[in-house]
């Protein structure tokens, strides 16, 4: 029982849904329409990328790259710029959750290692909103963009004229947040050198850069997904059997058990018709509300069953990151890495993270609805 909590604390998500999927099974026994439910092309890419990525993060590039950066910044202003940006940018690549995962605790150690403790919660509170904000850009950002990239069949160009004003106005808007920054020197101090690359860990680094761009290929239809599964699978098994299990497996299953949930309530003639006649027209603010009670991965899955409006919808769920702590799983990894930290006061971190992530959420809400995003 007690495994069974620890359990259910560390993947909440996935318990719910698993919940959710099983109590629409009631509803809806299971048949043969039931293996039309998973995406498996969703599927695939998403193992895919979190295991190439894994990869790539284990090698210890995403560290270096930051120590690089960081020592070249002389104040507290540049520090968080710096901090923050890394989120920003990275996330466009290797997807939200991976670039806080990597760059949160690192900033934990830097601020301490400069003297800058007392910026921790205002620049963890940023990196947050960074990572969701830069990873709306790209399909492979983070995992509804790269559903709903296949569940509606965006070419690339369509993709990108809807989300690159949206992430050039958030970059703008975070950039002036840094730069309120109080403007303290800072000497960085007792940073623990990574020393050069071992001969293996560039070795793995290329072959996870090669794969990445493989996956690129598949994401934008220039490869089929079997034989991307097949040659990333293969690849990493005979490099290291270890990078193969480095996908978040927990999420994989929380998309099939709201696969199987969406799919059984779009078959509730009632339900389907209420859905359907609540997103006509407002698929964007219907999207954010939503995941702001249930995060936007399982926003966008069970909301693409209702309506055909997939810019609307993207718009909706990408913003909608922002917002409640719930609002991406992205933030809850925040919150529990600062949380862990020397210090850590979380009710004033939950404060500084409310105030920029609900005032940021109208402000984008309110420009993307007046057609200027």
């Amino acid at each position: 029982m007690k495994q069974a909590m620890q359990w259910l604390k560390s993947e909440p998500v996935l318990a719910i849904s698993a919940v959710l999927a099983l109590a629409s099974c009631l509803v809806i026994p299971p048949d043969a329409a039931y293996l039309g439910y998973v995406d498996g092309r969703v599927l695939a890419l998403l193992y895919c990328l979190m295991a190439v990525v894994a990869g790539m993060e284990q090698a210890g590039a995403f560290r270096r790259m930051a120590s690089a950066l960081v020592k070249r910044s002389g104040s507290g202003k540049g520090l968080c710029l710096v901090l923050v940006m890394l989120c920003f940018f990275s996330s466009m690549l290797v997807t939200n959750d991976v670039a806080l995962i990597t760059f949160v605790p690192f900033a934990v150690l830097v601020l301490a290692a400069s003297g800058q403790g007392g910026l921790l919660p205002w620049v963890v509170s940023l990196q947050t909103v960074a990572a969701n904000l830069g990873s709306m850009l790209t399909p492979v950002g983070n995992p509804q963009n790269l559903y709903l990239y296949s569940r509606y069949g965006f070419s690339a160009g369509e993709f990108f004229a809807l989300t690159v004003p949206a992430t050039l106005a958030s970059f703008v808007v975070l950039a002036v947040l840094c730069l309120l920054t109080p403007a303290r020197r800072v000497t960085l101090t007792a940073q623990k050198d990574e020393g050069p690359m071992t001969a293996r860990q560039r070795a793995q680094l290329i072959l996870c850069g090669v794969l990445f761009c493989v996956c690129l290929a598949s994401v934008f239809h220039l490869l089929p997904w079997p034989a991307l599964l097949a040659v990333v699978i293969v690849a990493l098994a005979v490099f290291d059997k270890k990078l193969v299990l480095g996908a978040d497996f927990a999420l994989l299953v929380t998309f099939v058990c709201f696969f199987v949930f969406a799919g059984n309530l779009a078959r509730i003639p009632a339900l389907q018709n209420f859905l359907a006649s609540v997103m006509q027209g407002r698929e964007m603010l219907v999207g954010a509300a939503a995941s702001q009670i249930i995060s936007n991965v399982p926003a966008a899955v069970l909301l693409s069953g209702f309506t055909e409006n997939g810019a609307g919808l993207l718009m909706g769920v990408d913003l909608g990151g922002l917002g409640t702590p719930i609002a991406s799983l992205a933030s809850l990894i925040s919150l529990k890495i600062y949380s862990k930290a020397p210090g850590a006061n979380t009710g004033w971190y939950l404060a500084v993270f409310s105030a920029l992530n609900f005032g940021l959420l109208a402000v984008l809400l309110v420009l993307a609805g007046c057609g200027i995003l």
